[in-house]
């Protein structure tokens, strides 16, 4: 295998990994859906904690699937590139 191809893998691998938990495909779709959210608007929209919603934000703020802009004191969050929401689609059509 090429070693371009394997940096590839190792690159999707750990941003997929990133994406692996329920709330974090919830708040991709969220995100889809609403363009961007405050943290407040995305743990309201889950009903979780604000303790929770940021810590699952940042894990995928550091794998680049999100992307924050700072608006005085409220962090609002939009996906860093729309097109990881298909994942969402594909997921439901492989596991019906």
């Amino acid at each position: 295998m090429l070693r371009t191809d394997l940096d590839f893998l190792e690159t999707s691998t750990e941003t997929l990994r990133a994406m692996a938990h329920p709330l974090r495909l919830a708040m991709v779709e969220l995100l889809h859906s609403n363009k961007e959210m405050s943290v407040t608007e995305v743990f309201t929209a889950l009903d979780i904690q604000q303790a929770v919603a940021s810590h699952h934000l940042r894990i995928m703020k550091n794998k680049n699937i999100v992307k924050v802009n700072r608006q005085g004191q409220n962090s609002i969050y939009s996906l860093a590139d729309p097109a990881v929401y298909e994942i969402l689609p594909i997921l439901k059509k492989l596991l019906g």
